[in-house]
Protein backbone atom coordinates (compact mmCIF):
# COMPACT_ATOMS: atom_id res chain seq x y z
CA UNK A 1 0.00 0.00 0.00
CA UNK A 2 2.85 2.38 0.91
CA UNK A 3 4.23 2.42 -2.61
CA UNK A 4 0.86 3.65 -3.90
CA UNK A 5 0.52 6.57 -1.48
CA UNK A 6 2.00 9.14 -3.93
CA UNK A 7 -0.45 7.98 -6.62
CA UNK A 8 -3.46 8.22 -4.29
CA UNK A 9 -2.44 11.59 -2.87
CA UNK A 10 -1.83 12.99 -6.33
CA UNK A 11 -5.16 11.66 -7.56
CA UNK A 12 -6.93 13.13 -4.54
CA UNK A 13 -5.35 16.55 -5.08
CA UNK A 14 -6.27 16.56 -8.76
CA UNK A 15 -9.80 15.24 -8.19
CA UNK A 16 -10.52 17.77 -5.47
CA UNK A 17 -9.38 20.60 -7.72
CA UNK A 18 -11.38 19.26 -10.67
CA UNK A 19 -14.56 18.97 -8.63
CA UNK A 20 -14.12 22.52 -7.37
CA UNK A 21 -13.67 23.92 -10.87
CA UNK A 22 -15.53 21.78 -13.40
CA UNK A 23 -16.43 18.38 -11.91
CA UNK A 24 -15.26 14.96 -13.07
CA UNK A 25 -13.09 14.06 -10.08
CA UNK A 26 -14.17 10.42 -10.18
CA UNK A 27 -12.44 10.09 -13.56
CA UNK A 28 -9.20 10.34 -11.53
CA UNK A 29 -9.97 8.70 -8.20
CA UNK A 30 -11.60 5.49 -9.44
CA UNK A 31 -8.83 4.47 -11.86
CA UNK A 32 -6.19 5.49 -9.31
CA UNK A 33 -7.73 3.06 -6.82
CA UNK A 34 -7.76 0.32 -9.47
CA UNK A 35 -4.14 1.02 -10.42
CA UNK A 36 -3.28 0.79 -6.71
CA UNK A 37 -4.49 -2.81 -6.78
CA UNK A 38 -8.04 -2.55 -5.41
CA UNK A 39 -10.77 -4.68 -7.04
CA UNK A 40 -13.10 -2.48 -9.11
CA UNK A 41 -16.09 -2.68 -6.74
CA UNK A 42 -13.92 -1.87 -3.71
CA UNK A 43 -12.15 0.86 -5.70
CA UNK A 44 -15.44 2.51 -6.61
CA UNK A 45 -16.77 2.30 -3.05
CA UNK A 46 -13.54 3.67 -1.57
CA UNK A 47 -13.40 6.48 -4.12
CA UNK A 48 -16.99 7.49 -3.32
CA UNK A 49 -16.27 7.74 0.40
CA UNK A 50 -13.01 9.62 -0.19
CA UNK A 51 -14.72 12.35 -2.23
CA UNK A 52 -17.77 12.67 0.02
CA UNK A 53 -16.41 15.30 2.47
CA UNK A 54 -15.74 17.66 -0.42
CA UNK A 55 -19.26 17.40 -1.81
CA UNK A 56 -20.76 17.79 1.66
CA UNK A 57 -18.72 20.94 2.20
CA UNK A 58 -19.95 22.30 -1.13
CA UNK A 59 -23.52 21.47 -0.16
CA UNK A 60 -23.19 23.45 3.06
CA UNK A 61 -21.81 26.41 1.13
CA UNK A 62 -24.76 26.22 -1.28
CA UNK A 63 -27.45 25.75 1.38
CA UNK A 64 -29.00 29.22 1.00
CA UNK A 65 -29.69 28.68 -2.69
CA UNK A 66 -31.40 25.31 -2.23
CA UNK A 67 -34.83 25.06 -3.91
CA UNK A 68 -37.16 22.67 -5.66
CA UNK A 69 -36.93 22.10 -9.39
CA UNK A 70 -40.03 22.50 -11.54
CA UNK A 71 -42.75 20.11 -10.43
CA UNK A 72 -40.55 18.59 -7.73
CA UNK A 73 -40.44 20.40 -4.38
CA UNK A 74 -37.51 19.74 -2.06
CA UNK A 75 -39.63 17.68 0.32
CA UNK A 76 -40.15 15.23 -2.54
CA UNK A 77 -36.72 15.39 -4.20
CA UNK A 78 -34.70 14.74 -1.07
CA UNK A 79 -36.25 11.41 0.05
CA UNK A 80 -36.37 10.15 -3.55
CA UNK A 81 -32.67 10.93 -3.96
CA UNK A 82 -31.78 9.33 -0.64
CA UNK A 83 -33.62 6.12 -1.52
CA UNK A 84 -32.12 6.10 -5.02
CA UNK A 85 -28.60 6.50 -3.63
CA UNK A 86 -29.26 3.66 -1.18
CA UNK A 87 -30.50 1.38 -3.95
CA UNK A 88 -27.51 2.26 -6.12
CA UNK A 89 -25.07 1.55 -3.31
CA UNK A 90 -26.69 -1.79 -2.57
CA UNK A 91 -26.66 -2.72 -6.26
CA UNK A 92 -22.93 -2.06 -6.40
CA UNK A 93 -22.34 -4.28 -3.36
CA UNK A 94 -24.48 -7.03 -4.88
CA UNK A 95 -22.83 -6.83 -8.31
CA UNK A 96 -20.29 -9.65 -8.86
CA UNK A 97 -16.80 -8.25 -9.31
CA UNK A 98 -16.37 -9.79 -12.74
CA UNK A 99 -19.64 -8.28 -13.97
CA UNK A 100 -18.80 -4.83 -12.63
CA UNK A 101 -15.36 -5.07 -14.24
CA UNK A 102 -17.09 -5.71 -17.58
CA UNK A 103 -19.57 -2.86 -17.11
CA UNK A 104 -17.06 -0.22 -15.96
CA UNK A 105 -15.78 0.80 -19.42
CA UNK A 106 -19.36 1.41 -20.59
CA UNK A 107 -20.15 3.44 -17.47
CA UNK A 108 -17.03 5.51 -18.06
CA UNK A 109 -18.04 5.98 -21.70
CA UNK A 110 -21.51 7.14 -20.67
CA UNK A 111 -20.04 9.55 -18.12
CA UNK A 112 -17.57 10.89 -20.69
CA UNK A 113 -20.29 11.50 -23.27
CA UNK A 114 -22.47 13.26 -20.71
CA UNK A 115 -19.56 15.38 -19.54
CA UNK A 116 -18.67 16.25 -23.13
CA UNK A 117 -22.16 17.21 -24.27
CA UNK A 118 -24.16 17.71 -21.12
CA UNK A 119 -24.13 21.50 -21.11
CA UNK A 120 -25.14 21.70 -24.75
CA UNK A 121 -27.87 19.13 -24.13
CA UNK A 122 -29.24 21.15 -21.23
CA UNK A 123 -29.40 24.26 -23.37
CA UNK A 124 -31.05 22.37 -26.23
CA UNK A 125 -33.85 20.78 -24.21
CA UNK A 126 -34.37 23.52 -21.64
CA UNK A 127 -38.06 23.76 -20.81
CA UNK A 128 -39.13 21.86 -23.94
CA UNK A 129 -41.43 19.25 -22.36
CA UNK A 130 -44.36 19.37 -19.98
CA UNK A 131 -43.48 16.52 -17.64
CA UNK A 132 -45.78 15.54 -14.79
CA UNK A 133 -44.72 14.94 -11.21
CA UNK A 134 -44.68 11.13 -11.38
CA UNK A 135 -42.37 10.85 -14.44
CA UNK A 136 -40.13 13.54 -12.94
CA UNK A 137 -39.89 11.58 -9.67
CA UNK A 138 -39.02 8.40 -11.58
CA UNK A 139 -36.29 10.17 -13.53
CA UNK A 140 -34.82 11.63 -10.34
CA UNK A 141 -34.88 8.21 -8.67
CA UNK A 142 -33.10 6.50 -11.57
CA UNK A 143 -30.39 9.17 -11.72
CA UNK A 144 -29.89 8.86 -7.96
CA UNK A 145 -29.52 5.08 -8.38
CA UNK A 146 -26.83 5.70 -10.97
CA UNK A 147 -25.18 8.18 -8.61
CA UNK A 148 -25.03 5.64 -5.81
CA UNK A 149 -23.88 2.85 -8.14
CA UNK A 150 -21.15 4.66 -10.08
CA UNK A 151 -21.75 8.40 -10.18
CA UNK A 152 -19.57 9.65 -13.03
CA UNK A 153 -21.01 12.95 -14.37
CA UNK A 154 -24.17 12.40 -12.32
CA UNK A 155 -24.45 16.14 -11.63
CA UNK A 156 -24.68 16.90 -15.33
CA UNK A 157 -27.21 14.10 -15.76
CA UNK A 158 -29.40 15.75 -13.14
CA UNK A 159 -29.12 19.13 -14.83
CA UNK A 160 -30.01 17.64 -18.22
CA UNK A 161 -33.04 15.85 -16.77
CA UNK A 162 -34.24 18.87 -14.78
CA UNK A 163 -33.97 21.10 -17.82
CA UNK A 164 -36.77 19.07 -19.40
CA UNK A 165 -39.30 20.48 -16.98
CA UNK A 166 -37.73 23.79 -15.99
CA UNK A 167 -36.06 26.41 -18.15
CA UNK A 168 -33.30 27.62 -15.84
CA UNK A 169 -29.60 28.33 -16.04
CA UNK A 170 -26.82 26.26 -14.50
CA UNK A 171 -26.13 28.77 -11.77
CA UNK A 172 -29.64 28.74 -10.32
CA UNK A 173 -29.79 24.93 -10.27
CA UNK A 174 -26.24 24.42 -8.95
CA UNK A 175 -27.14 24.46 -5.23
CA UNK A 176 -29.86 21.84 -5.63
CA UNK A 177 -27.70 19.71 -7.93
CA UNK A 178 -24.81 19.75 -5.45
CA UNK A 179 -27.02 18.79 -2.52
CA UNK A 180 -28.81 16.01 -4.42
CA UNK A 181 -25.52 14.51 -5.58
CA UNK A 182 -24.25 14.68 -1.99
CA UNK A 183 -27.36 12.93 -0.66
CA UNK A 184 -27.08 10.07 -3.17
CA UNK A 185 -23.35 9.70 -2.49
CA UNK A 186 -23.83 9.85 1.28
CA UNK A 187 -26.39 7.04 1.30
CA UNK A 188 -24.16 4.91 -0.92
CA UNK A 189 -21.15 5.70 1.29
CA UNK A 190 -23.02 4.56 4.39
CA UNK A 191 -23.78 1.25 2.66
CA UNK A 192 -20.15 0.82 1.67
CA UNK A 193 -18.82 1.54 5.16
CA UNK A 194 -21.32 -0.75 6.89
CA UNK A 195 -20.61 -3.53 4.39
CA UNK A 196 -16.86 -3.27 4.95
CA UNK A 197 -16.30 -2.40 1.28
CA UNK A 198 -13.97 0.53 2.00
CA UNK A 199 -10.19 0.24 2.15
CA UNK A 200 -9.45 2.74 4.89
CA UNK A 201 -5.72 3.46 4.40
CA UNK A 202 -6.23 4.24 0.71
CA UNK A 203 -9.41 6.19 1.42
CA UNK A 204 -7.85 8.38 4.12
CA UNK A 205 -4.82 9.18 1.96
CA UNK A 206 -7.02 10.23 -0.93
CA UNK A 207 -9.63 12.03 1.18
CA UNK A 208 -7.10 14.30 2.88
CA UNK A 209 -5.55 15.20 -0.46
CA UNK A 210 -8.96 15.81 -2.04
CA UNK A 211 -9.86 18.34 0.67
CA UNK A 212 -6.61 20.23 0.02
CA UNK A 213 -7.16 19.97 -3.74
CA UNK A 214 -10.70 21.28 -3.41
CA UNK A 215 -9.52 24.37 -1.57
CA UNK A 216 -6.70 24.96 -4.05
CA UNK A 217 -9.06 24.42 -6.97
CA UNK A 218 -11.50 27.00 -5.69
CA UNK A 219 -8.67 29.52 -5.51
CA UNK A 220 -7.29 28.48 -8.89
CA UNK A 221 -10.68 28.85 -10.58
CA UNK A 222 -10.29 32.62 -10.35
CA UNK A 223 -7.28 32.52 -12.68
CA UNK A 224 -7.81 29.52 -14.97
CA UNK A 225 -10.64 29.70 -17.56
CA UNK A 226 -13.27 27.02 -16.98
CA UNK A 227 -13.08 26.07 -20.67
CA UNK A 228 -9.41 25.12 -20.31
CA UNK A 229 -10.13 22.92 -17.28
CA UNK A 230 -13.09 21.35 -19.09
CA UNK A 231 -10.92 20.42 -22.08
CA UNK A 232 -8.31 18.89 -19.78
CA UNK A 233 -10.98 16.86 -17.97
CA UNK A 234 -12.33 15.60 -21.30
CA UNK A 235 -8.87 14.55 -22.44
CA UNK A 236 -8.36 12.71 -19.17
CA UNK A 237 -11.78 11.05 -19.24
CA UNK A 238 -11.32 9.85 -22.84
CA UNK A 239 -7.89 8.45 -21.95
CA UNK A 240 -9.20 6.64 -18.87
CA UNK A 241 -12.18 5.22 -20.77
CA UNK A 242 -9.96 3.97 -23.60
CA UNK A 243 -7.61 2.35 -21.08
CA UNK A 244 -10.43 0.42 -19.40
CA UNK A 245 -11.75 -0.81 -22.76
CA UNK A 246 -8.25 -1.98 -23.73
CA UNK A 247 -7.81 -3.51 -20.27
CA UNK A 248 -10.61 -5.94 -20.99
Amino acid sequence: MIEHIPLLVGAGLLAGAMNAIAGGGSFVTFPAMVFAGLPPVIANATSTVALLPGTLASSWAYRKGLRGIGVLPLRVMMPITLVGGLVGGLLLLWTPGRLFDAVVPWLLLLATLVFAGGRELVQAVSGKLDIGAVPAMLVQFLIAVYGGYFGGAVGLMMLAAWSLFEAADFKSMAPTRTVMVSLANAMAAICFVLAGAVRWPEMLAMMGAAVVGGYAGARLAVYVPARVIRILVLILSVSVTAHFFLRQ
